[in-house]
Order: C-alpha cells, then sequence, then structure tokens
C-alpha cells in the first residue's frame, strides 16, 4: 500500500480538498483495488456504470451516492455502502466529501448483514460482549479480507505478524496499537497501516472497535 507505516495518521486530514476540484489517491492496486478520494463543495463523479461494487467508507464531510429510478443514499462521516453493480452510479456533494473506495468483485463473499444499496455503519455490524472480542468478517476472498472487531476494555490481541499488509480504521473508543516494539494510542476516526510481517498488537484501554482490510496480494 501507498501509504505511511507505523503511525497513527487520519484519511481525513491527510485528504483535504482542493476547491472546485475531485482528487482520487490510489494506494493499492489489483482486483480489489483501495482508492481515496476528495470531493470540494458542489463537486460530483458522473454516474458510470461498473462490472463490481464499490465499497464506500466515509471519513469526512457529507456524500450523495445517486443512480437510476430515483435511486438517492446520503452518507454522512462514518457512513458506508456497497454500491449495486451493471446500473449508472455517481457520487456527489453540496459541502465536500473524503472517502475510501475498496472494489468490490461479483465473486467475493460478503457477508450477509451487508446489501447492496443500502446505507450502514461499520461500527454498529459488531456489539461489544464483556470480556470478549467480537469480530466479523465483511468481505473476503483469496487475496483480500476486511474484518470488523469490537473489544471489551482491557482485551486485545498478543503481538503477532499478519501475512500481508493492513489497513485499521479505528471505528469507536480508544486503544493503543503496538507495532515494532512501540505503543501508539489511536482513538476513532483514525488510521494505521501494519507492512506485511510487521509486529503488532492490540489492547483495548476502554472499548474500542476496528476495521482492519488486509491485503495478500
Amino acid at each position: 500500500m501507498k501509504e505511511k507505516v507505523g503511525e497513527v495518521f487520519s484519511i481525513a486530514t491527510d485528504n483535504a480538498p482542493v476547491t472546485g476540484c475531485t482528487i482520487s489517491k490510489e494506494i493499492h492496486g489489483g482486483e480489489n483495488s483501495i482508492i481515496y478520494f476528495s470531493l470540494a463543495r458542489n463537486t460530483d463523479i458522473s454516474a458510470e456504470i461498473f462490472p463490481y461494487h464499490k465499497l464506500l467508507i466515509v471519513a469526512d464531510g457529507s456524500l450523495e451516492v445517486y443512480g437510476p429510478d430515483g435511486y438517492r443514499k446520503a452518507l454522512g462521516i462514518g457512513d458506508c455502502v456497497l454500491t449495486p453493480t451493471d446500473v449508472p452510479v455517481g457520487m456527489r456533494t453540496g459541502t465536500s466529501a473524503i472517502y475510501t473506495e475498496i472494489e468490490i468483485r461479483k465473486d467475493d463473499i460478503m457477508n450477509e448483514a451487508i446489501k447492496a444499496g443500502e446505507v450502514f455503519k461499520l461500527a454498529e455490524l459488531v456489539p461489544y460482549v464483556e470480556g470478549k472480542i467480537v469480530n466479523m468478517d465483511v468481505v473476503h476472498n483469496d487475496q483480500m479480507k476486511f474484518v470488523v472487531m469490537a473489544f471489551d476494555e482491557g482485551t486485545g490481541l498478543s503481538e503477532h505478524a499478519a501475512p500481508g499488509e493492513a489497513l485499521i480504521f479505528a471505528l469507536d473508543g480508544e486503544g493503543i496499537i503496538g507495532y515494532e516494539g512501540t505503543d501508539h494510542p489511536i482513538k476513532a476516526g483514525e488510521n494505521f497501516h501494519f507492512a506485511k510481517a510487521g509486529l503488532h498488537s492490540v489492547k483495548a484501554t476502554k472499548r474500542f472497535k476496528m476495521a482492519l482490510l488486509l491485503t495478500l496480494e
């Protein structure tokens, strides 16, 4: 991934819109590409037809996803949508919007809780359970896995190395990401990137939810 490694950052802060413009930044290519988009006030991405879904995750601002037959979905910070395939779909904003787009193929294995075209929040997919860690696979294939995790206060994952690169989205609460011997406090709205084989751990200092996007390509 073309992203800083081993430090807390913010997709929203690092990808501020430019007046009158739309900006894209691909951080990972391949069949499940990952792209950041920044849309300035009163800009849009014209509706186009794609043979694959797009999973949109809004980091800042407000976004409207639109399509045929009056399809309109309004998204705010923390909202997500899996766009439908094979019909024109576009994105626009009257304020500004910063979001992540993940390409999802039709044959990728999607959790039944996710319905194409419906707005949802990653943080609401999994509950907190006292003394436990709750996991949900959102979507996966042989080269990619996107999972949401809820850590009760005091729980965590011991140090280990991932088989690929991973992008963290902190969704709720606060935690500590241990990476290569250094602790990094992280809170909702922030992000973190693990390099392949980077030693890391997770500790919930309070109740903490995060999403982890793992790429194996």
